[in-house]
């Protein structure tokens, strides 16, 4: 891993000038920084969402999920070299991938568009990253995260589901559903994402497991959509979790099947 750890550079230092890019008053860090921003007619959303994105990030991409509103034009005044992606497909998967496939950052931080995320977090994220962990995977319901949008429905479905996750990939998370993550950009290596609905996160959640990478939660917390109505339904989109959750417990089961599984599996490592 190249992540570069130390306290933040004097401006007396001419060499370190451009090399590290502060983050805060103890921290200064090399590796440049992506934002992947999926959108679709986000307009009135967006200068909530790039008013808290911090000015040491290397880029921000946005994903245009063909907007019939101004979400482009929004989003170039905000942020004039924001790298605008149009969308090949649908789905939240779809736009997340192909952000993905634009970012030249070493780490790569997911950040929805509805106002819901705070950008002043990132910081917390990118420290996890830079001191050792693979995959810094938010969390409402670790102790200092917290939402204030979620119905009980949907709290009661993310629960019961993480505790799947949990039980079937021996994973430690208190989140599942959550769309605030960064993570070093070698880790789309080992995951291979390949779905294009709001089970992505889900996905990321069990592959980075199941690859043995350095999960690290971050407490987050989830703030009401600012504007306009959410694409996520509660039964459709759990029912579709689930299937990837059953699909993976049965690709696990294959994999042990084979020939030398068993050194295959060593490898998996600890969620902490």
């Amino acid at each position: 891993m190249s992540s570069v750890l130390r306290p933040a550079i004097s401006g007396d230092d001419p060499l370190a000038v451009g090399k590290y890019r502060p983050i805060s008053s103890h921290l200064a860090i090399a590796p440049p920084v992506s934002v992947v921003i999926p959108a679709m007619n986000e307009a009135e959303n967006l200068p909530y969402v790039f008013k808290t994105l911090p000015g040491w990030i290397h880029e921000v991409v946005l994903v245009d999920g063909n907007s019939t509103d101004d979400t482009v034009r929004v989003a170039r005044e905000l942020w004039p070299d924001v790298k605008v992606v149009e969308q090949r497909g649908k789905g939240k998967g779809d736009a997340l991938i192909t952000g993905f496939e634009a970012c030249t950052g070493d780490i790569i931080v997911m950040v929805d568009a509805d106002g819901s995320a705070d950008g002043h977090e990132i910081v917390s994220y990118v420290s996890a990253l830079v001191s050792g962990a693979d995959f810094a995977k938010g969390s409402r319901f670790a102790n200092g995260g917290g939402t204030s949008d979620m119905t009980p429905v949907r709290k009661l479905g993310n629960r019961v589901l993480c505790a799947v996750v949990n039980a079937k990939f021996g994973a430690r998370y208190t989140d599942l559903c959550y769309g605030y993550n960064a993570f070093w950009r070698h880790c789309l290596d080992e995951i291979d994402l390949d779905c294009t609905g709001f089970e992505v996160e889900t996905l990321m959640n069990i592959r980075v497991v199941k690859a043995g990478l350095k999960v690290q939660e971050i407490p987050s917390h989830e703030y009401l959509r600012i504007h306009g109505a959410s694409n996520l339904r509660a039964v459709r989109d759990g029912l579709r979790v689930l299937k990837v959750i059953l699909k993976e417990r049965s690709n696990r089961r294959a994999l042990r099947r084979r020939p030398h599984a068993s050194q295959l599996d060593s490898g998996q490592g600890e969620v902490s």
